[in-house]
């Protein structure tokens, strides 16, 4: 009598297969969207900045303004030791390619220097010193300005803190910087792609980009938190925070 031939299936269980799913896929895992509707202040973490819930617009938001004891330590000190980080983390992300999609209002504070353009956008591959950064922001009072000059600086890059804005346009002008149509106060829908040492800022859902930057200082490789930035002299408000990591 022929034995029966032994058999080696063994039953695998659902959790085991979504494990090994896992495993063999990570790429497909972690390039899935995250949202964040930023409708309260849990999961955000202030530096210099104060951040609350707040209907804006008709919209639920939270609300970032400079901190009152940021600006009473910089009190009395010279203009050029003034300068600090005003940044609110989400906690929780690990960002380094992907794309970054946000709603963002910026504003002059009340009693505002004459400077104050509603500085508002947001920072990516925040390291953990809150000092060293990767940011695209808008100046809303540019946007429609008389002067043709102002027009021009209505979208930046910077790259915190070897690259500020003030050097790079001292150094590139023109290059980390550009035109786009904004009114202050007004929800404007911002989307950042980034991709190894190139990102684009697109404004307003057009299909083309506002501004592009074919050398990210960061380069590639670099990753870190999602912040969402102010300048001074800034009421800003920001909801529907969308993440989409790159499956590479």
């Amino acid at each position: 009598m022929k034995r029966p031939p032994i058999s080696l299936h063994v039953p695998i269980g659902a959790r085991a297969i979504a494990t090994i799913a896992a495993l063999l896929l990570p790429s497909a895992a972690s390039s899935q969207p995250r949202q964040y509707p930023l409708e309260s202040a849990a999961g955000l973490r202030p530096h210099n900045v104060t951040v609350e819930p707040a209907t804006y617009e008709g919209k639920r938001a939270v609300r970032v303004v400079v901190s009152e004891s940021a600006l009473r330590r910089v009190e009395g000190l010279p203009a050029a030791q003034q300068q600090f980080e005003t940044l609110v983390i989400v906690e929780g992300t690990d960002f380094g390619d992907g794309v970054i999609e946000a709603e963002v209002s910026g504003t002059p504070a009340s009693g505002a220097g004459a400077g104050a353009r509603g500085f508002v956008g947001v920072a990516f591959r925040v390291q953990p010193d809150l000092r060293t950064y990767d940011a695209f922001y808008l100046r809303p009072t540019n946007g429609r300005a008389d002067d043709q000059m102002r027009r021009n600086h209505s979208a930046q890059y910077i790259s915190h803190p070897d690259w500020p804005w003030e050097r790079l346009r001292k150094e590139t002008p023109e290059k980390y910087e550009s035109y786009v149509d904004l009114v202050p106060g007004v929800w404007t829908r911002i989307r950042i792609e980034v991709r190894g040492d190139t990102a684009r800022l697109y404004v307003h859902g057009q299909a083309q980009p506002t501004l592009v930057v074919n050398d990210v200082k960061s380069g590639r490789g670099a990753r870190g938190a999602i912040a969402l930035w102010i300048g001074p002299g800034t009421v800003g408000h920001f909801r529907d925070l969308r993440v989409t990591p790159s499956s590479r």
